[in-house]
């Protein structure tokens, strides 16, 4: 019987709510020293390894610091010079371009009665109406007709006559002081300030932190980690190793990518090729859309340079393939591993970072995300960083499997299923996906969480999940000619060597399907017992069968209990009989349950189907191998 929901009474926390409040606005407010600082951080950990292989090459630390430094910003000041000469080059050529870019927009005419036409006439009317003053406005002056003769001359004065107010009126005479050296100069220099500014607090930041690495290491885990040295370790060397990897790498990439654009744009003849293929490399560092923004300008730019559309279709076409090629080949063949970062943790970041920081936010935002998973990941009281951003499933599949069935969505949950085998044998889908599902239903099911609907769309669709993987089994090795089909499951009318019992429920029935299923496919004759039997009549049908192993199927919330009551039934009555318990839970058998099932005197215990199943199978050979050998003493 269904029972009525629980109510979840969510608390918002206002300690969290004020101090996440207090440190975007820290980072806001404070971005002229935080946004070099964070430069510096990520500069160091793209430039520490060249200090490295200078400093095994036998230089010292400060010469080697010095070195990498020196020619890691005598490049970008070279490159900044170079990209500001093609601007200035692009500017002074953009006048000679006027009439091509005329002529194409003359392409783009249509008729009169076209609906286009009608639509901006509609919309030049409407603005013209809107733009009108009307009689008698608030400037006093009268207003006359456009076009009236006869109202222009009444107002024209008569000839001969002069308006003496105009000639009256004094002339204003304003004098304008010239520029000092000194306003030329802070005109000049003043919008240089800031960034020289901000450029040299991050080569004093990235000076020092390169000398400094260890040091500053081992106080960062001081600071953050205490005595945990494990596990600040392990999120240090994260951290490292997926910026330092995903910075080298995207420098690789996207200068490779830029050098491409430049050479292919330089074939078809577009002017200032350099440049763009610059600014294609800088602005593939911003996720999804930078090299999109990038082909926009040059796009645009051979539209005006050239008269046919042959060159706009091979600018836009170099770089579609240059992008496919890009990510779907160089990437992952580079990459090897991800970031750890979900496409909507990626892009959400981005739009953070930028309102924070602004452009320097947006080429950031990726390290900085990539920090915060790894924070998430070993801090538990962070733990929401990593599940907000982080590829990884928020849920694990017998979670998503279970979810989808209370959800009334087998078929979504077939897909967590199959997904899952698409990676990983059927015993791994039974042990860490169908069994801990079960295990969940049960458990909701004592506790009166679990409806009659629910339950049996879970155990209806692990069932058909068995049979389906139990045919597709089958048909595989009928299908294989150098192989042997494996026997299906016994029926009920046969006998087998191997029985399996459920402990109390049919849920312990479907992990006997289960581990019967794994067993047949073994070549070892088994079958499962219905759950509905009395445990009378389980007595009956193992000596009716004359099984030599039986197992116990039993799932949590009360495995251990029903499995217990079923062994001390079995053991008085079969004192040869081996006996395996199952007891389908992660989290182990606790040694009092151990000790009190080895008091019964049971055989083995395993709490996986590919642990229940090489027992089975020992045991199974070892009890066959003794009848052998007494029928052979007996003959």
């Amino acid at each position: 019987m269904a029972t009525p929901s629980k109510r979840i009474v969510v608390q918002p926390s206002s300690n969290a709510l004020v101090s996440a409040t207090v440190l975007v606005a820290a980072l806001y407010f404070g971005r002229d020293i935080l946004l070099p600082f964070a430069l510096s951080v990520l500069l160091s950990f793209l430039l520490s390894p060249l200090v490295e292989v200078l400093e095994k090459l036998r230089f010292g630390r400060i010469p080697a610091v010095l070195s990498v430094v020196m020619v890691a910003f005598v490049s970008f000041a070279a490159l900044g010079f170079v990209l500001a000469h093609q601007v200035y080059d692009l500017a002074y050529r953009l006048p000679d371009y006027k009439d091509n870019i005329l002529t194409k927009a003359k392409t783009f005419q249509t008729d009169e009665t076209g609906v286009i036409a009608r639509v901006t006439r509609s919309v030049d009317e409407m603005r013209a109406v809107l733009s009108s003053r009307p009689v008698g406005d608030v400037s006093g002056r009268t207003k006359r007709p456009v076009g009236s003769p006869e109202r222009d001359r009444q107002l024209r004065p008569p000839a001969g006559e002069v308006d003496k107010s105009a000639t009256d009126a004094p002339m204003r005479v304003e004098v304008v002081e010239s520029l000092s050296a000194k306003q030329i100069a802070q005109g000049i220099l003043g919008p240089l300030i800031s960034p020289l500014a901000s450029a040299a607090i991050v080569i004093v930041f990235l000076i020092f932190m390169l000398l400094k690495r260890e040091d500053l290491r081992n106080r960062f885990i001081q600071l953050i980690g205490g005595n945990r040295l494990n596990v600040t370790t392990q999120a240090l060397n994260d951290a490292a190793r997926r910026i330092s990897r995903y910075l080298l790498m995207q420098l690789i990439i996207n200068s490779t990518y830029g050098l491409v654009i430049c050479v292919g744009l330089v074939f078809i003849g577009l002017p200032n090729a350099l440049l763009w293929g610059a600014l294609t490399a800088v602005l593939r560092f911003v996720p999804y859309i930078g090299p999109w923004i990038a082909a926009l300008m040059p796009i645009a730019l051979s539209m005006a340079v050239f008269d046919g559309w042959l060159q706009p279709a091979l600018v836009l076409g170099l770089f579609i393939v240059n992008e496919l090629i890009s990510n779907n080949v160089i990437e992952p063949w580079l990459y090897g591993s991800s970031t750890g970062i979900s496409t909507i943790g990626i892009l959400s970041s981005a739009m953070f970072w930028t309102w924070l920081w602004g452009p320097l936010g947006l080429v950031l935002a990726t390290p900085l995300t990539v920090c915060l998973t790894v924070v998430g990941k070993h801090v538990p009281q962070l733990a929401f960083f990593n599940t907000m951003l982080s590829d990884e499933e928020a849920l694990p599949a017998h979670s998503r499997f279970y979810q989808r069935l209370l959800a009334l969505d087998p078929d979504e949950a077939i897909e967590v299923a199959e997904d899952f085998l698409a990676t990983s044998s059927p015993t791994e889908l039974y042990d860490a996906v169908l069994l801990r599902a079960l295990s969940l239903a049960e458990e909701d099911r004592h506790q009166g969480d679990l409806d009659d609907v629910r339950q049996q769309l879970v155990l209806q669709t692990t069932r058909d999940i068995i049979e389906e993987l139990g045919e597709r089994a089958l048909q595989a090795a009928s299908a294989n000619e150098t192989g042997v089909a494996r026997k299906p499951c016994i029926a009920a009318a046969e006998t087998a060597s191997v029985l399996c019992l459920p402990a109390r429920d049919e849920a312990d029935e479907i992990a006997g399907l289960m581990l019967v299923q794994l067993l047949c496919q073994r070549g070892v004759a088994a079958r499962v017992l219905s759950a509905v039997t009395l445990s009378g009549e389980m007595l009956e049908q193992v000596a009716a069968e004359s099984a030599s192993v039986v197992c116990v199927s039993a799932l949590p919330p009360f495995a251990a209990t029903h499995a217990r009551y079923l062994c001390k039934r079995l053991r008085p009555k079969f004192p040869n009989l081996r006996i395996v318990v199952g007891i389908w839970q992660t989290a182990g058998i606790g040694e009092k349950t151990q000790e009190r099932l080895k008091a019964i005197g049971i055989d083995a215990m395993a709490t996986t189907l590919n642990g229940a199943v090489e027992h089975l199978e020992r045991l199974s050979q070892n009890s066959l191998l003794a009848l052998a050998g007494e029928s052979k003493s007996r003959s």
